[in-house]
């Protein structure tokens, strides 16, 4: 089972559980992955059309996705963990107490779904 998948699946059953960590986890990657398949838009083609001339229509503006491949979804969830144990590492002063241990607690998270079952 796909990475992804196990992650879609993983985030209603830390809803149900009102687990915060792994919602806020969970909810953070899945974004990242939909935010690296995003294609890039050409500053070229935005620049230098006269509005008569712009294309009209439904979906005249629609491209497809980029598709991740299984490495790259891993790459990705693996650096939305180590984002998090960086910005807890930073967080020293004892009134960052809770956030730090939060970002660890969301950053287990996401390593146990790398580690876990089916884990590429």
């Amino acid at each position: 089972m796909s990475l992804r998948l196990r992650m879609r699946q993983a985030l209603p059953e830390a809803m149900r559980a009102r687990d915060k960590a792994a919602v806020s986890a969970l909810r953070g990657a899945l974004a990242a992955l939909d935010n690296a398949e995003a294609v890039p838009v050409d500053e070229a083609g935005l620049r230098g059309t006269a509005i008569e001339q712009s294309p009209v229509g439904v979906g005249v503006a629609e491209t497809a996705r980029r598709e991740l491949g299984e490495r790259d979804v891993v790459d990705v969830v693996r650096a939305e963990a180590a984002e998090r144990l960086e910005a807890a590492a930073g967080l020293t002063a004892p009134a960052h107490a809770d956030r730090a241990a939060r970002l660890r607690a969301e950053a287990a998270v996401l390593l146990h779904l790398l580690d876990g079952p089916g884990a590429a």
